[in-house]
């Protein structure tokens, strides 16, 4: 049986990406693998009903599966009305009834990358700060000691300069989960908004940490720095001034 033959027996049963990568192996393979009958039988498997309509689609069955075989991430966001200049943040931490910290940070000391972390902190918690998710970061000077016996809880408001409002971000959370792997403690809320568009968007959380120093200290969370994104629902600058445009402003 010549090769032609074989490949063409052997394509219909291969899945999308195996048969994507058929066409990058050679000029013969890509010539077969190119074949739309082989891509309508891939639709066929994905999406049976598509196959039965009675006027045949605008676009080849390999441009269609291309585009729809699997969920599109990432989208163009247009270029938000709010930046970080524009924004103040308040943020307050207790200890029990105690206030250990409370600050109005600028939003543009909030960016990300405007921050190096200390000398001394684990590997793991450098590589989350390094990573790619977008998330942002303050300094904590001076730095504070949390017992672990005690109950610490945070709130975070935040206040527009254009408008002169105030939306809140975290009411009153718990920092009920610490990660001893990554030297964090973590706190969320769900964020409110006021769009009526939002009104279908439920369970975006507001994400803050407390980073902390291993000092061998069993009983007690040495902080150096706090962090707060929103990784539910954006990744990017501009997808965080667009939620933050969305809150429900007083």
């Amino acid at each position: 049986m010549a090769c032609e033959e074989i490949l063409k027996a052997v394509f219909p049963f291969l899945e999308g990406t195996d048969l994507a990568t058929c066409m990058i192996v050679c000029k013969q393979w890509r010539d077969i693998a190119q074949d739309d009958y082989f891509w309508k039988c891939l639709c066929c498997k994905k999406w049976p009903s598509i196959c039965k309509r009675s006027s045949p689609p605008t676009v080849t069955y390999y441009e269609l599966f291309q585009k729809f075989h699997k969920r599109q991430y990432r989208r163009t966001v247009l270029p938000p009305k709010l930046s970080f200049k524009d924004l103040e943040f308040y943020i307050d931490i207790w200890t029990e009834e105690k206030i250990i910290f409370s600050d109005v940070v600028p939003g543009p000391v909030l960016q990300k990358g405007i921050w190096i972390p200390p000398r001394g902190i684990c590997d793991v918690l450098r590589f989350h700060l390094e990573g790619p998710e977008y998330k942002m970061t303050l300094p904590v000077e001076p730095r504070f000691t949390i017992p672990l016996c005690q109950t610490v809880s945070v709130s975070v408001l935040v206040g527009r300069k254009d408008t002169n409002k105030v939306a809140c971000i975290i009411k009153k959370s718990l920092f009920d989960y610490i990660d001893r792997t990554a030297y964090r403690a973590l706190a969320f809320d769900y964020l409110d908004f006021s769009s009526p568009i939002c009104l279908f968007v439920s369970g975006v959380r507001a994400w803050i940490s407390l980073l902390f120093m291993d000092h061998g200290n069993e009983g007690a969370l040495d902080v150096f720095g706090i962090e707060m994104d929103f990784c539910d629902a954006a990744n990017s600058e501009d997808e965080v001034m667009w939620l933050l445009d969305m809150l429900d402003w007083k």
